[in-house]
């Protein structure tokens, strides 16, 4: 097992041996990554400074013959929020990355002039990158290939926005699979890395291989034959508009409301009838849930874009009052050519409508350009503005806390957790929502936990105990498969075992792993996040989900009325506190520090409590 570590600024690069004890501990992917953060990090350094580091990891089933085996975490200080990032990236690259050799990346430094990094096996160059300042990532990534002569390459890049360190910046790869939040590719940005393209041609070792034939090659059947399984391989995540507007959570007119009455018009039925040309997956998927969209008419005709998935439908669809199906894969493609997150981006541009529209900004402030609700051609522009820093899109480009600090009177209406702006779906009608964005260790991202579902399920009639212990083993769970390199969707929306992973492991690694050992590796890496953000200066009262949860009751559908009660949401997070070994400031104690293996963490611990 090896790390390939990149100093830019140098022009040199070394190859790091992983020792057992490490690669198992950590088990790889986002465990592997927020270690390396953890060993180089200082509290004192800019996020945007050569002296931060960004972590390339796919996990060790990442290329392995089994399910949705495609996934790779990217690490860092975020430029966004300020404190621990990660992203995770679907597709071909990280697998790539593996066959070259290499079970992860460490990226620091600065290059001298905008460069890419060229992967052949053991042959690694930085290379001028010049020819490809200002293009695009999806433009980027075909020059790319066309210029080494070789389409199978696999190529990750940032656009206009990574170049211009815009810190809603993503990291694009596959032509359309996004790192997309934390600002990842801002730190590409900083670093002058436009591009990193590998070509790997190793195999990946097994220690069982038998075994993991035998074990996938059940896996593979019992998911094809789950009774949804066609249907996601139809519609993919853009099934879940219709869920979200029944279920009274999808986000309308910047979390004003959680229904919305046009979102027939920017389903799935709709994608699959009108737009749909074909499928994609990521590596070793079944499910097959990217869908390749055309627009064939109207003013957006000819546009082409993987996707959406339901967060971008939702977040430039009915959080911004658009019913316009084109306009939504228009704004989408938009964002992935010039490597923007989609989810922060929908967000913001959702919360100058709302300023505009309660006199809380000004004409000028919006450059004289008028903002309204299902105004999509003003949606297109300020996307422009902020991927090119012009005016007010450079204060956009800041993120959440760029923008409080030009216009305080907007912090009220803008939904985040700890800067990052809140994902798809609404929190008042389900507090183990607002539990899980509160105590993210990224901010309000609901790949991290997502009880919402099971909540609505289950009823509000059901003990704060139980609902702290349903939210921390999503977040748990969810971080596993970020460490094991592969996808949760078989697992969250077809049912699949996840006990299974751990025989995958097990197969792969030759040594014995149950599930119970693997979420108890992967609750130390929790503890280890939650550690690097208390070094950050993190507190207790950064945990807790948007203020609009408590004080803006829903306005229609099954829900209205209905907001969070302030004092309940304090009671859960004390026994939250309590069952992750917490004390009641949010900090690990030494304990839980040591049961954890983080002895380490423990002196950077101690100041903060005799602060608090």
């Amino acid at each position: 097992m090896k790390v390939l570590h990149v100093d830019l600024s140098e022009c040199k690069t070394h190859v790091e041996k992983v020792d057992e004890e490490f690669a198992l501990k950590y088990i790889g992917g986002r465990g592997w990554g927020a270690r390396l953060v953890w060993e180089h990090l200082k509290e004192d350094t800019d996020p945007l400074s050569p002296e931060n580091i960004i972590v390339i990891a796919p996990g060790p089933l990442s290329g392995l013959y089994l399910p949705s085996a495609g996934k790779t975490s990217i690490c860092s200080i975020s430029p966004t929020t300020g404190i621990y990032g990660d992203s995770n990236i679907g597709g071909m690259f990280g697998v790539e990355l593996r066959q070259a050799g290499f079970d992860a990346m460490v990226i620091k430094g600065k290059a001298p002039e905008l460069s890419y990094l060229w992967i052949e096996d053991d042959d690694i160059q930085l290379k001028s990158a010049e020819k490809y300042a200002g293009m695009g990532s999806i433009e980027t990534e075909h020059q790319l290939r066309e210029d080494i002569g070789d389409e199978t390459v696999k190529v990750a890049s940032i656009g206009p926005a990574g170049e211009k360190m815009v810190k809603m910046a993503c990291i694009t790869a596959d032509w359309g699979r996004n790192a997309g939040r934390t600002g990842m590719g801002a730190i590409l940005g900083s670093k002058n890395l436009k591009a990193i393209a590998i070509r790997g041609t190793r195999d990946l070792p097994v220690a069982d291989l038998k075994r993991l034939t035998g074990i996938s090659d059940k896996a593979f059947k019992k998911l094809s034959q789950h009774n949804l399984f066609e249907f996601w391989q139809r519609q993919g995540l853009m099934s879940v508009i219709d869920y979200a507007n029944t279920a009274g959570i999808i986000p309308t007119h910047n979390f004003k409301d959680t229904h919305f009455e046009e979102a027939e018009k920017i389903n799935g039925d709709v994608m699959e009838l009108e737009y749909k040309i074909g499928d994609t997956a990521c590596f070793g998927c079944p499910m097959a849930c990217g869908n390749v969209n055309l627009v064939k008419d109207g003013k957006y005709a000819g546009t082409v874009i993987e996707g959406p998935e339901y967060e971008t439908a939702a977040m430039f669809g009915s959080n911004v009052g658009v019913s316009d199906f084109s306009a939504i894969l228009r704004a989408n493609y938009l964002c992935d050519e010039y490597g923007i997150d989609t989810i922060t981006a929908g967000s913001l541009i959702s919360v100058m409508i709302e300023a505009y529209e309660k006199d809380l900004v000004t004409l000028e402030d919006l450059d004289g350009m008028a903002l309204n609700w299902g105004d999509d051609e003003s949606v297109m522009e300020m996307i422009r503005k902020i991927a090119f820093r012009e005016g007010v899109g450079d204060t956009l480009a800041e993120g959440v806390y760029g923008v409080i600090e030009r216009w305080p009177q907007l912090a009220p209406i803008i939904n985040h957790v700890k800067g990052l702006d809140q994902s798809a779906y609404d929190a008042r009608v389900a507090i183990t929502m607002a539990l899980g964005y509160a105590t993210s260790d990224i901010g309000a991202h609901h790949a991290r936990a997502w009880p919402v579902a099971k909540e609505l399920e289950m009823g509000c009639n059901w003990d704060l105990n139980e609902k702290a212990d349903l939210v921390i083993y999503h977040q748990t769970v969810r971080p596993l498969f970020d460490m094991l390199g592969v996808c949760r969707l078989p697992w969250i929306e077809l049912g699949f075992d996840e006990n299974t992973y751990a025989e995958f492991f097990s197969a792969a690694v030759g040594i014995e792993f149950t599930l119970e050992e693997l979420l108890k590796l992967s609750n130390d890496v929790y503890n280890l996040t939650r550690a690097i953000n208390i070094r950050l200066g993190l507190t207790r009262d950064d945990d807790r989900p948007p203020e609009r949860v408590f004080n803006d009751p829903i306005k229609t559908g099954p829900h209205a009325g209905k907001v969070l009660n302030r004092d309940e949401f304090t009671e859960i997070l004390d026994i939250y506190y309590q069952r992750r070994g917490w004390d009641m400031d949010g900090i690990p104690t030494d304990e839980t520090l040591k049961a954890s293996g983080l002895e380490d963490a423990i002196e950077y611990m101690e100041p903060k409590r005799k602060a608090e």
